[in-house]
């Protein structure tokens, strides 16, 4: 049987969607409908539903529990071994608690979402829009990446650019939802939309973060570790005027909702230097993480190299 492609998802008159009705795929269908099935839930109990669902994630035979001590220990070496366990539980309750705000941001109205979240620096892009600039939100893999990339579509007109993802049925689902929430979901890889859409003076949220080995790629250091690193955000800037602003979502305690912030336009960005570019961007991310480190996305691997000299930090021997 044919398996649909991550470029065929995104296209609605595709004939093979009847196969995302395969055997194999009907355990990721009764997954979603299990999620859909918590998004009713008053928000205080999604939140205790979803430390509970990570509290037993954490004791689980799991590689994700492996790639965020090394990570932990790579980028918090300051800190206590009994610290870092600490944060590990403290992750693993932000993990559960995400995979709720995943039901809100897809299937939660406008409404709720706005009566959830507070935005902090809106005038920022107010000012870019007299100025006839488009705006490129700069964000960060954080566990409340969901809920803080459907906020700022749940007041404006934005574009969301998105990683496929190898699961068809998921592929199909966070392609077609996105859609639906945003002005248009861009795929990572569609460069060329993804620049018509700033060249138009248009708002798209981007996280570059994650570990990138493709063309274009440099070494950059994180909390003084190099990595391979995705530099395009200096090249976007430069194609299409755009001014690029530091966007990131804090889960505020006792059940109180979000607050997201809007950074000004970075200054003298772009430069000649890419590096130095995503250094600067890099820096903007650990100052988030030192206020709510436990909300960052510590179970992917970010810090893989560019040559096979480089060490590697997530190997069973590591």
């Amino acid at each position: 049987m044919p398996t649909p492609t991550a470029k065929s998802i995104d296209n609605p008159d595709a004939r093979w969607r009847w196969l995302l009705l395969a055997p194999q795929y009907w355990p990721t269908w009764l997954a979603l409908g299990f999620l859909r099935m918590f998004e009713p839930l008053p928000y205080a109990a999604l939140m205790a539903v979803g430390r509970t669902l990570g509290r037993a994630l954490r004791h689980l035979p799991v590689g994700f529990v492996r790639i965020t001590r090394t990570n932990l220990r790579l980028c918090l070496p300051t800190r206590s071994e009994t610290e870092r366990e600490r944060l590990l539980d403290g992750h693993f309750q932000s993990l559960g608690i995400a995979l709720m705000e995943t039901a809100m941001a897809w299937w939660s109205s406008d409404e709720r979402i706005r009566s959830l979240t507070q935005m902090v620096g809106m005038e920022h892009i107010e000012k870019a829009s007299q100025q006839g600039r488009g705006v490129l939100l700069l964000s960060a893999h954080f566990t409340t990446l969901e809920i803080g990339a459907r906020a700022i579509c749940a007041r404006l007109p934005g574009n969301i650019m998105y990683r496929p993802a190898s699961n068809p049925v998921m592929g199909f689902f966070l392609a077609r939802n996105r859609a639906r929430r945003a002005k248009r979901a861009i795929r990572r890889d569609d460069i060329r939309v993804l620049i018509g859409a700033l060249k138009a003076k248009e708002l798209v949220w981007y996280a570059p973060d994650q570990a990138y080995r493709k063309k274009g790629a440099q070494m950059v250091p994180f909390f003084g570790v190099p990595c391979a690193t995705n530099t395009a955000t200096s090249r976007l800037a430069k194609m299409t005027d755009a001014l690029v602003m530091p966007y990131f979502p804090e889960r505020l305690a006792n059940n109180a909702g979000y607050r997201i912030t809007i950074h000004p336009p970075l200054e003298n960005f772009p430069t000649d230097d890419a590096a130095a570019d995503a250094v600067l961007y890099h820096q903007a991310i650990e100052a988030h993480i030192a206020l709510v480190p436990e909300q960052y996305l510590w179970i992917h691997r970010r810090f893989k190299g560019l040559s096979e000299e480089y060490p590697d930090y997530y190997g069973r021997g590591a």
